[in-house]
């Protein structure tokens, strides 16, 4: 076999991040006869699906191919609502029926945890369906760029534009994809994407070149809340323009009346992060709230918030009922963000501590306290990529710890303080199931018991699963 190769291939199982899994057909494909166990994973097939594959990397034991083109679709392929489907890489299972999506995803998280992690005795509870497959989230960030990714049918017509504002396409980072719709916020959300790009394409506003790092606009990004009437707009650029910006903000707030508020951030680093070394609020408060539960949360535009905020709270009961809280206990909660958890559980218990690297996310939780009258919380900036245990010391023991890492999952060293500080229950929220069962590992070798698993879908059409896992002595 070699690189570039078409092959056809009858896709079998599915394999996390989205791939699906083939191997040779001897009798469509004589010429590999031989090779009858050899493994394909193959980009953009599901199971049922017969496909004409390229070849695209080749290793010992496996190869990698990109669907050309489906022979014979899978009968659980639907059509995708998006038009930018296939190309944006926003929705890649948009063309799967959603309960398909998620028996996928059920099936992945328990294969994870029996066959890497080698766990057996535990129990697994059925995924959490989210409520919206579409309109879901809270935040979209896009970008603008003076490259343009032609789709297939922009690339017949030989027009490339010069400004344009919406979306990355996958392993792209200098082109942007135009877009003028999007499924994912809300039709609000796409009306601001728009009247946006008309309004300083018009004003012919230069737009941040990467590669020569001069130009004014750079992102747009658009956080809405979905248990309040909150919307925020941040307009993130190279440099402050006043005169432009005011003249903006009193346009865009006469045509969507909906805005609370507007935040101009500015970004003059050369990285390309949607935020910016100072902010400055035009319009508003410069924060909008949204609860989880009844509790009221206070975001600016550069806050970590659950993108799915109705999903968010579910998971967040999932997590607290997992943590089996009396109402005596201590607990403390890992990589605490702007609080969320720690107050969502902080009326169950008799004291809760967070513990979080970022300052920003230090200072929201601190003010998210204050907003909720929260009295036996506090928030401790640590950096858990080495050790939190000096700030623990004139603490009370944790009977609870509740850990939400990123996808990267723990640091060595912050496993070794769990381990140290030795609480009766662990209570593991991961958006990575393969690096949750990596330190769940290390968490059972040093003395405790895997208990059960219960996924969430925070993110449908995408293959990323939340998972939450609970540990005991």
């Amino acid at each position: 076999m070699n690189k570039g190769d078409l092959v056809t291939l009858n896709v079998e199982r599915y394999a996390f991040e989205g791939k699906g899994i083939a191997k040779i057909d001897g009798e469509s494909n004589p010429e590999y006869s031989d090779s009858d166990s050899f493994i394909v994973f193959v980009n953009g097939a599901y199971p049922g699906d017969k496909v004409s594959a390229k070849i695209k990397k080749i290793k010992k034991s496996y190869a990698e191919a990109v669907t050309q083109e489906i022979l014979s679709p899978s009968p659980k392929r639907v059509k995708p609502r998006c038009k930018y489907f296939g190309t944006c890489g926003g929705c890649k299972q948009q063309d799967l029926e959603y309960e398909q999506q998620i028996a996928y995803k059920q099936e992945q998280v328990e294969d994870i945890f029996k066959h890497n992690g080698g766990f057996s005795d535990f129990e697994i509870e059925k995924i959490l369906h989210s409520e919206n497959v579409f309109f879901y989230r809270n935040k979209m960030e896009f970008s603008f760029s003076d490259m343009q990714w032609l789709t297939e049918k922009e690339m017949e017509t030989e027009i490339r534009k010069n400004f344009v504002l919406g979306l990355h396409v996958p392993n792209v980072y200098d082109k942007i994809l135009d877009i003028d719709e999007c499924f994912l916020q809300s039709e609000v959300s796409t009306g601001i994407l728009n009247f946006t790009r008309d309004f300083f394409q018009q004003r012919q506003s230069t737009i941040y070149n990467t590669k020569t790092h001069t130009g004014y606009l750079r992102n747009l990004v658009i956080r809405q809340s979905q248990n309040t009437n909150d919307l925020m707009i941040n307009l993130v650029t190279s440099e402050g323009n006043e005169t432009l910006l005011k003249e903006y903000v009193s346009e865009i707030t006469s045509r969507f009346p909906k805005i609370t508020t507007i935040v101009n951030n500015i970004n003059k680093k050369k990285s390309s992060v949607a935020v910016g070394e100072y902010e400055i609020v035009y319009h508003g408060s410069g924060y909008i709230y949204d609860k989880i539960g009844d509790h009221r949360f206070r975001i600016s535009a550069n806050s970590f918030f659950q993108t799915n905020t109705i999903q968010a709270e579910k998971l967040y009961t999932i997590a607290l009922e997992y943590a089996e809280l009396m109402g005596d206990e201590t607990v403390y909660d890992l990589y605490s963000g702007a609080g969320t958890i720690t107050i969502y559980v902080s009326k169950f218990a008799k004291e809760v501590y967070g513990f979080e690297a970022v300052e920003s996310s230090i200072f929201d939780a601190n003010a998210n306290l204050e907003i909720n009258e929260v009295k036996n919380v506090k928030f401790f900036q640590a950096d858990l990529y080495k050790s939190f245990l000096p700030f623990t010391k004139t603490l009370p023991k944790p009977d609870v710890i509740i850990l939400d890492p990123p996808r990267s999952g723990m640091h060595k060293n912050t496993v070794d303080d769990v381990l140290q500080l030795s609480p009766e229950k662990i209570v593991y929220v991961s958006c990575n199931p393969t690096t949750q069962v990596r330190d769940i590992q290390l968490m059972v070798e040093a003395g405790y018991k895997l208990i059960k698993i219960r996924p969430v879908d925070m993110f449908p059409h995408t293959y990323h699963i939340e998972n939450v896992a609970l540990l005991k002595k």
